[in-house]
């Protein structure tokens, strides 16, 4: 008889580091966290002063759009974009939650690989439809309607040809998108991983900085353009006025998903999910020279001294982070899924 399930199916293991229970309390809100590799949703928050790890599996599930202050938030799996809608009244609690999220709109775009997600002035979604090498909102007649494509993808083709990644809003608008090159043939970007790299100003269409490795998450807060580099392992700021990328902190990982609380930047870094996915990168170089393994964990950098306070460090079955997303506000959310009959009878 070959060994139990027990035995050999891997654990979910989160431990925060000294002071991380102590910061998230602070905060004054919670994290969402999704893995498409494990299918996994989690929401962090705290119960007394103990860390609360709430979970829920979807198929693929990857960009969230935190709207701070809505009770919502969007999130995408493998052929959908889900809209969450938080069920309960301000000051409410059920179970010990403050927040119960419900999958109350599923829009069925079939599977264009959506990263980034925004909402827009008008309540609307925003998304990268990366296998389409767009922007992208949701259509009443179509798997989606193209907002935006940079000028050097000719047309609209399901070949994935620059990996439109990225998605950063400025005043209810798309403003910067990460590409990982300028290519336009067929998942050219793979050749091109190391310093192929764009942030294009979605305005003008004009480039706002080249020769990065991998760009990920731009995002705007408190008016400075930060992206972070999965290709180095480097989170930091982009002058569009030159291009210039300025390095803040180097993370041991993938670095991809990036969102923000206070004077604090909350970053996803991940293992590779093969043996060749750091092959060829400035990571991969500086971990060997470091002498260290890379991690699955969120990093919360202080944005005032470049230093990663505190940590996250995410072990057993989720190896790889796809995104991050501060909710402020609630203390200890929930979220109901469909894989039992609680979404049934939840009024």
């Amino acid at each position: 008889m070959g060994p139990s399930m027990t035995e050999t199916a891997p654990k979910l293991e989160l431990a925060g580091s000294r002071l991380f229970n102590s910061w998230l309390a602070q905060s004054g809100g919670s994290l969402a966290i999704t893995t498409y590799q494990a299918g996994k949703v989690f929401l962090i928050g705290l119960r007394q002063d103990r860390l609360s790890v709430f979970e829920r599996t979807f198929e693929r599930p990857m960009g969230l759009g935190i709207v701070p202050g809505s009770g919502r938030f969007w999130m995408s799996s493998r052929f959908q974009l889900w809209r969450m809608q938080d069920f309960l009244d301000p000051g409410e609690m059920r179970d010990g939650f403050d927040a119960v999220y419900v999958p109350v709109v599923g829009h069925t775009t079939g599977d264009i690989d959506i990263h980034d997600i925004a909402e827009d002035a008008t309540g609307k979604p925003v998304f990268a439809a990366t296998r389409f090498n767009c922007l992208a909102t949701v259509s009443e007649r179509g798997s989606f309607r193209e907002l935006w494509r940079p000028r050097f993808i000719d047309r609209l083709a399901a070949e994935d040809r620059c990996h439109l990644n990225g998605l950063a809003m400025e005043n209810g608008r798309p403003a910067y998108v990460t590409c990982l090159s300028q290519t336009n043939v067929f998942e050219g970007w793979r050749n091109r991983r190391r310093d192929g790299g764009v942030v294009l100003d979605v305005a003008s269409g004009e480039v706002v900085a080249a020769g990065l490795s991998m760009p990920h998450s731009p995002r705007l807060h408190n008016g400075t353009l930060w992206i972070v580099q999965a290709g180095t392992g480097e989170f930091g700021r982009i002058d569009p006025a030159t291009g210039r990328f300025d390095p803040v902190c180097f993370l041991p990982g993938f670095a991809r998903g990036l969102t923000f609380a206070g004077h604090h930047a909350i970053v996803g870094i991940s293992r590779p999910r093969e043996n060749r996915t750091f092959d060829g990168l400035v990571l991969n170089e500086r971990l060997a020279r470091e002498g260290i393994p890379s991690q699955c964990a969120v990093c919360v950098v202080n944005l005032r001294t470049g230093d990663v306070e505190h940590r996250l460090q995410i072990d057993g079955v989720v190896q790889e982070i796809f995104d991050v997303g501060f909710v402020p506000g609630v203390r200890r959310p929930m979220m109901l899924g469909f894989r039992n009959g609680e979404i049934a009878v939840t009024l």
